[in-house]
């Protein structure tokens, strides 16, 4: 997991005025918490947060927060966002260890052709999201699922999935994650229903041919 550090400002003031007046100055109000120590109200830079939830491990990329000269690992949770411009307003930082798992969640990415959708089935994704535990330093970006092999009426539940190692998912393995479904148009008849039709055809066949000689008959 991609680990970066951010320099936050200590000791700042709490209220919503307060809280208006920081974020004017380009940066967002939060919290550090956990691991039992207090909890300590923080402003991080709005821009540099940005591009980090903005990135690859978004909010599980591993922070190293520099408070004033003194380090705290963290986590970035409960990210609020402004409704309509999207903008930070406020976030909570969750102390971490390294040398224990924390809980996380991750986005589920499908990759290749599943050989149903060549055929003409729709591949459809069920889940999007993974709840994991791992320790901080092996959290995973994300989990990608190749559904190259899969054919009309194949699916994927979270069972099936390859974590990478020291992951480990709380999700119930019977959790549908991707399957490839036949469109209404083109359904296929049952093995039975195929036989009667085939049957029936014959006997069509038949048929036809016996008035075709008795015709000929009355003619002559």
């Amino acid at each position: 997991m991609e680990e970066v550090t951010l320099v936050a400002d200590v000791g700042r003031s709490v209220g919503k005025s307060a809280a208006r007046k920081i974020r004017r100055a380009g940066k967002v109000p939060a919290i550090v918490y956990g691991q039992g120590a207090d909890p300590e109200p923080v402003a991080v830079p709005s821009r540099e947060l940005q591009h980090i939830l903005g990135g690859a491990g978004g909010a599980n990329t591993l922070i190293n927060l520099d408070l004033s000269g003194r380090g705290e690992l963290v986590l970035a949770r409960q990210v609020v966002r402004h409704p309509v411009r999207q903008t930070l307003v406020h976030l909570d930082f969750i102390r971490v260890r390294r040398d224990q798992a924390v809980s996380a969640e991750v986005p589920i990415h499908l990759t290749g052709e599943a050989r149903g959708v060549r055929d003409g089935g729709l591949l459809e994704q069920a889940t999007f999201t993974l709840s994991i535990e791992a320790k901080p330093g092996d959290l995973p970006a994300g989990i990608e699922v190749d559904v190259s092999a899969l054919d009309i009426g194949d699916q994927i539940t979270v069972a099936d999935l390859n974590l990478p190692p020291g992951v480990m998912t709380t999700q119930d393995p019977g959790d549908l994650v991707a399957h490839v479904t036949q469109p209404r148009g083109m359904d296929l008849p049952e093995e039975g229903e195929a036989a009667e039709g085939e049957e029936g055809e014959a006997e069509g066949a038949a048929g036809e041919a016996g008035e075709g000689g008795s015709s000929s008959a009355d003619e002559e």
